[in-house]
């Protein structure tokens, strides 16, 4: 992909779309970013040249809103904001994301100049199983796998039900159109705003008890989805993380991150020493950057 190229950051109003429009400013691109009217101040804040940044107002659910900001691009780089007006995540918010999913997939069908798609996904939509415990699943969990809707319901998990319905609606629409997309399933993403109320977290402890427990920092989670783009070779889901939390002081640590104003370490409470087996893998990305990072050395 020739970074003169235009391509669209949608929703930009979000701490993802916020960064991927600065980072991909400063490597030369023409950046549509398309954006709720909450997310104004994040793209004031963007620190660099933006005179080929364009900017435009999003509705999840008005099409034409889509379509104006994909018109020229190349590419679209996409992540759902929840609207203003529908700000917790519970079952609703489900019928919300697939709704925009469908929406968006089907306004990059109707514009010819879209050639690639990043979807970002959660790593939530991948291990919530019925089977994550069984002694049966020999191999780690990997891009292969869903996590189970029904699962997913009845412990009231909405972050991952959402992600795994919107996903799945985004990949039929995909295939049906014949639409280049790849998604990243991204683990809990270490924002300066990440806090205890993040409906990733709903599920934490079982998650560190499963070996599941990953998260990604900023930088790591926009390079890989430079990467996804522009190699030409990227193809399916890519799950996106740089860190697994499976000791009890990376717990410990996250937890004070969390909640500043709790105990660091709470007296008369034994420490569980134990370290959970990773069960999830983020091999196929990896080798994705380490190969696209040689062949970038190269030219």
């Amino acid at each position: 992909m020739a970074a003169a190229a235009a391509v669209c950051v949608m929703d930009a109003s979000g701490h993802v779309g916020a960064s991927l429009t600065e980072r991909l400013l400063q490597k030369g691109y023409t950046v549509h970013a398309a954006r709720q009217r909450h997310g104004e101040a994040r793209l004031g804040g963007i620190c660099c040249d933006k005179t080929r940044l364009k900017v435009f107002d999003l509705d999840p659910f008005d099409y034409q809103s889509m379509l104006d900001a994909l018109k020229g691009c190349s590419g679209l780089f996409y992540s759902f904001e929840p609207p203003q007006d529908q700000p917790d995540c519970d079952e609703y918010i489900a019928e919300v994301e697939v709704r925009a999913a469908h929406n968006v997939l089907e306004a990059c069908a109707r514009t010819e100049t879209i050639d690639k798609i990043v979807f970002t996904s959660s790593a939530a939509a991948v291990f919530w199983r019925n089977d994550r415990k069984s002694t049966v699943l020999d191999l780690d969990l990997d891009e292969r796998h869903w996590s189970d809707v029904n699962f997913c319901r009845s412990f009231k998990l909405w972050h991952a039900l959402s992600k795994t319905l919107a996903e799945k609606t985004a990949w039929a629409l995909a295939m049906d159109r014949s639409l280049n997309m790849v998604s990243m399933n991204v683990g809990l993403l270490m924002a300066p705003d990440l806090s205890i109320t993040n409906p990733y977290l709903k599920g934490a402890a079982e998650m560190y008890e499963d070996g599941v427990l990953v998260t990604v920092d900023t930088n790591f989670l926009i390079d890989a989805h430079i990467c996804v783009f522009e190699d030409v070779s990227s193809y399916g889901r890519y799950l996106c993380f740089n860190n697994i939390i499976n000791r009890a002081e990376d717990a410990l640590e996250l937890a004070r991150k969390l909640t500043p104003s709790a105990p660091s370490n709470p007296q008369g409470q034994d420490q569980d020493m134990s370290i959970p087996q990773q069960r999830i893998s983020n091999k196929k990305l990896n080798k994705l950057m380490v190969e696209f990072k040689s062949k970038s050395q190269e030219c």
